[in-house]
């Protein structure tokens, strides 16, 4: 049963705690409000503020889960925090680990500093839970993807167009790393994870996925530098640095290029291309 009451104080006291450059927000010169404004976290949610104002003021109808994973990502909750607050509104906590969805603070604030920086946070089968403006402007959007082809080595196999924006002369070494890390996250997780439900897809569905399957390869790691071909600015030659969050298999991943680089110009074009697209 949903806790109204508590409900609505914990959620206030979650949004006064935050302050806008927590969340990657200009704070302007006139703000009076203490923490973030209803209407700010709204749109850090995605959902009207008229909705958030309403579960703020113990009225409305009862958060789904989809809603109360928003609320915890755009409030920067805790593993913990989130539990509770699924619990207030009367619903049952998330699993946890692997099939986890739901990114740490720290790495989200990490992740709300770097607009200016190509930056994604992904799980450990590929999929990508939050992008930065400049990753979009690179890749496109990783996040709107459902079903197994959330799973970038997934899309990888079964969807041509992935690989439009990575070099020929990749291909063959992302096919194998691909098939690699599948292997050990299904030999780590077990014949009933989701990996492995993965994997027997991508066995039935791909003849390149059963040929580099069939090596038994281990431990093709990714490379460092990472060779892109955007449709606009072209060749990109681009460093990706991992920061890992192992209580939840996520990683945070940057991109950027070296200071005087035939890259670094291409990447600060594409900051421009990419403003001017969500303008």
């Amino acid at each position: 049963m949903i806790d109204r009451a508590g409900l609505a104080e914990f959620l206030r006291s979650r949004r006064e705690a935050l302050q806008p450059e927590d969340v990657g927000l200009p704070r302007g010169p006139r703000r009076r409000t203490t923490g973030l404004r209803r209407e700010e976290v709204a749109s850090l949610c995605h959902m009207s503020t008229d909705y958030y104002s309403r579960l703020e003021q113990e009225r409305g109808p009862q958060p789904s889960p989809q809603m109360l994973a928003s609320i915890a990502l755009g409030l920067h909750l805790s593993l913990d925090e989130r539990d509770h607050l699924f619990r207030l509104a009367g619903q049952n906590p998330p699993a946890r680990g692997e099939v986890s969805t739901h990114i740490s603070p720290g790495l989200l604030r990490i992740l709300d500093r770097l607009n200016d920086t190509p930056a994604e946070i992904v799980t450990e089968l590929g999929e990508t839970l939050r992008q930065t403006p400049m990753a979009v402007a690179l890749t496109g959007d990783a996040t709107s993807y459902t079903g197994p082809a959330r799973s970038a080595g997934y899309r990888w196999f079964t969807d041509p167009a992935a690989r439009n924006r990575y070099a020929p002369e990749e291909h063959a070494f992302l096919s194998r790393m691909y098939a690699s890390g599948l292997r050990e996250i299904v030999t780590m997780r077990g014949p009933d994870s989701r990996a492995a439900y993965l994997a027997g897809l991508l066995l039935e569905q791909s003849d390149e996925f059963r040929r580099v399957w069939d090596d038994h390869e281990i431990g093709v790691r990714p490379h460092e530098v990472k060779h892109f071909i955007h449709p606009e600015v072209g060749a990109l030659e681009l460093t990706c640095q991992r920061l890992m969050d192992p209580d939840q298999g996520h990683s945070l991943l940057v991109y950027t290029a070296i200071p005087g680089s035939e890259s670094h110009d291409r990447l600060s074009l594409l900051a421009v291309i990419g403003a001017q697209t969500l303008s």
